[in-house]
């Protein structure tokens, strides 16, 4: 069995080093007597860790109810007639993350992974609408008891790494974690066109705990 995916773990190569070299940093400047000086490398590893922090969810949604697979912002909620990442209509919800909310990337419903589709792309801001055309992305199609879901993790100027450790075949539950983007990005949410939208515009969502939407 693989084991959970941990934000922690992910992180661990960027800020352990941060760590050693702020310590180094401390001991040769505090011989100098400007111990202050180290204070910038302190700042950076604890920023770096800070960004990887991996925190426990729970919801007590009910079984029909679909969770947010990402923290971040409501930045739009669209009906499509068609779109490359679902089959036929579909209701869109695209939820921006700043470098400040957690970066971990659950399942928002009980699902199985029917495919998994990287493109690679540009990096522009993530907050901008032709971030969702142009930039790298990876989208995750599941498999619903009740119909077809897309999750995709799209890089923004700053992310420059997706992680996805979803297959195609495998079962998640709903709030497993599956990923992350580093540093920065966007996530949307495909969902069928009749699906009741909870959340609203500009509202401060969180992954594996806020009720985004109810399955008809």
């Amino acid at each position: 069995m693989d084991a959970p995916f941990s934000g922690w773990q992910e992180g661990l190569r960027y800020y352990l080093p941060l760590f050693i070299l702020a310590l180094a940093a401390t001991v040769v400047l505090w011989r100098l007597h400007w111990q202050w000086a180290a204070l910038p490398f302190w700042f950076a590893a604890f920023f770096v860790l800070f960004f990887f922090r991996d925190l426990p969810r729970q919801s007590d949604a009910d079984s029909s109810t679909l969770i947010s697979p990402a923290d971040g912002t409501v930045v739009a909620i669209e009906d499509l007639e068609e779109s490359p990442h679902y089959d036929g209509p579909c209701r869109r919800v695209s939820i921006f993350m700043s470098v400040f909310n957690v970066h971990v990337n659950r399942a928002p419903f009980d699902c199985t992974v029917r495919d998994v589709r990287y493109a690679p792309g540009a990096y522009i801001n993530a907050m901008k609408k032709e971030a969702s055309k142009i930039n790298e992305s990876n989208a995750l199609w599941l498999d619903t008891p009740h119909g077809s879901v897309t999750v995709r993790q799209i890089s923004g100027a700053i992310a420059r790494r997706i992680v996805c450790r979803a297959q195609p075949g495998k079962s998640l539950t709903r709030g497993e974690k599956f990923g992350m983007i580093k540093f920065g990005s966007r996530v949307e949410v495909y969902l069928p066109p009749e699906t009741e939208v909870l959340v609203s515009l500009q509202q401060k969502i969180k992954s594996g705990e806020t009720p985004l939407a109810k399955f008809q």
